[in-house]
């Protein structure tokens, strides 16, 4: 990943995108579980809004399972955490590939147990921050064999998810923290948000 120009026409280094997928981070985290983790009673996490639409429980899921893959699989090259927190999330019998789609799956994700997908979704936070804070400028560049990697350790069948190989291929490490992590939560949390207030529980 080229550093380049910055909005107002300066350089923009390597260093300055760490500390800017860093900041991002701890932004986003901190928006989801003050905005929608934090005023959603658990309670309601399998309840649809307006009687339709996306679950609390399956968005929560989806960004936890989507920054899981992309960084402790991909980039890092090791097991997701998801095989760890499966059974306890109620979710022993499902197949890998489980909320990795954008449409909710709501027989797979009406089994979720609510503490447990906290659990797992801080876990995921924490292991990102904590790994993203041993990189150097340089990681941002580096390659990872994401096929590879999504095959052997995250279990996956690439005919079952052919979007996500596609989307993925070819990608460094720095794309992969800008946008399957901290961009794609981002538009979630704004998505979950948008459920919140449509059940009734806008703090404003």
């Amino acid at each position: 990943m080229a550093a380049g120009c910055d909005e107002v026409g300066g350089y923009v280094s390597h260093v300055d995108l760490m500390q800017w997928i860093e900041a991002d981070l701890t932004a986003v985290r901190a928006r989801l579980f003050d905005a929608v983790v934090g005023l959603v009673p658990q309670d309601r996490w399998h309840e649809q809004a307006d009687g339709g639409g996306t679950t609390i429980a399956g968005l929560l899921l989806h960004i936890a399972r989507h920054q899981d893959l992309a960084v402790n699989t991909v980039a890092r090259g090791h097991e997701p955490l998801f095989p760890v927190h499966r059974l306890q999330l109620g979710l022993g019998g499902v197949a890998p590939h489980a909320a990795l789609a954008e449409a909710e799956d709501l027989p797979v994700t009406s089994l979720v147990s609510p503490p447990d997908l906290v659990v797992y979704l801080e876990a995921v936070f924490h292991t990102t921050a904590t790994w993203l804070a041993t990189l150097s400028a340089a990681d941002l560049d580096r390659v990872p064999h994401t096929a590879a990697n999504l095959t052997r350790l995250g279990r996956l069948d690439e005919a079952a998810v052919p979007w996500l190989y596609r989307m993925w291929a070819d990608r460094p490490v720095g794309w992969l923290l800008q946008w399957p992590v901290v961009g794609h939560a981002n538009a979630h949390v704004g998505e979950g948000i948008s459920i919140r207030n449509r059940m009734g529980l806008s703090p404003f």
